[in-house]
């Protein structure tokens, strides 16, 4: 039996009522619902605004490097991207540009970095589902990158990415064709992120919300396991408890809920990117 994918959202909110005190009395924070595309499209835009102040907060900026999409809710075959050039501290809804899959430039007054192009549009084009893609070239994830593994279950957040991550495992140098984005696509498989070996991480998710609390996950626990391992020898969690855990912690509203804390602290320290 198929479930639908509001039903799927309710039994994850059940599940996680459960673990929660108070949620009779003080109700959950859920996504919000709209009651017009125009309204969700800025509120999004609001949000990947947002993901870019989080990205400069975590200092995941290097250069012209890093960007994240999110797909248009509108015209699902465009989506929009950070201008080049612009530190993540900076960027604002209003300098967002939106591209289509063609590499033209719908809205927008400035360029965009190629790699994001090649790289984001092919994974929008591959996976459906995805509304929102995530890369940077951070310390940890470019330390982990080198080693060329998948992330290993030693704590409860890295469980988040149990079977549920993949590592590309051809590096060509800078991405500027979209052949090589189809192959990190290919690599992506249906999973929730991607190790690019000797480049960096990428993240997906179904909101940009989830995407970009994905990668700050991610490189987290690469992080992590890079000091564990320093220190010894590894005690991993077994399969069937770690596929448990992703279960819960790798879940839609799971992932979305963890956007919420990160979101508060940008909007009291500078609203602007909401302009």
């Amino acid at each position: 039996m198929t479930i639908s994918h509001d039903e799927h959202e309710a039994q994850q909110a059940q599940q996680i009522k459960k673990m929660t005190i108070g949620t009779d009395k003080y109700p959950m924070p859920l996504p919000p619902k709209f009651d017009s595309k125009q309204q969700q499209q800025q509120f999004e835009k609001q949000r990947l605004a947002a993901a870019f102040r989080v990205f400069a907060h975590y200092r995941f900026d290097e250069g012209l490097a890093g960007h994240i999409t999110l797909r248009d809710c509108i015209d699902p075959d465009s989506f929009w991207v950070n201008p080049l050039a612009v530190h993540f501290s900076k960027i604002r809804a209003s300098d967002l540009v939106r591209v289509n899959h063609k590499g033209q430039i719908l809205e927008g007054k400035h360029p965009i970095n190629n790699a994001a192009f090649a790289i984001h549009s092919r994974i929008h084009h591959a996976r459906p589902d995805v509304n929102a893609v995530a890369h940077a070239h951070t310390t940890y994830g470019r330390a982990f990158s080198a080693l060329g593994e998948l992330l290993k279950p030693i704590s409860q957040d890295a469980c988040m990415f149990y079977d549920n991550h993949s590592v590309f495992d051809t590096f060509t140098g800078v991405v500027a064709e979209v052949s090589e984005g189809d192959m990190i696509a290919e690599a992506l498989q249906g999973h929730a992120a991607v190790i690019l070996q000797n480049h960096g991480l990428l993240t997906v998710g179904k909101s940009v919300d989830a995407a970009t609390a994905n990668f700050v996950m991610l490189d987290s626990c690469c992080h992590s396991q890079l000091l564990a391992q320093a220190a010894g020898e590894l005690k991993l969690i077994g399969h069937d408890i770690a596929t448990k855990t992703r279960q819960f912690n790798g879940s839609d509203l799971v992932t979305w809920g963890n956007f919420q804390p990160l979101y508060q602290v940008m909007l009291a320290q500078d609203n602007s990117f909401l302009d």
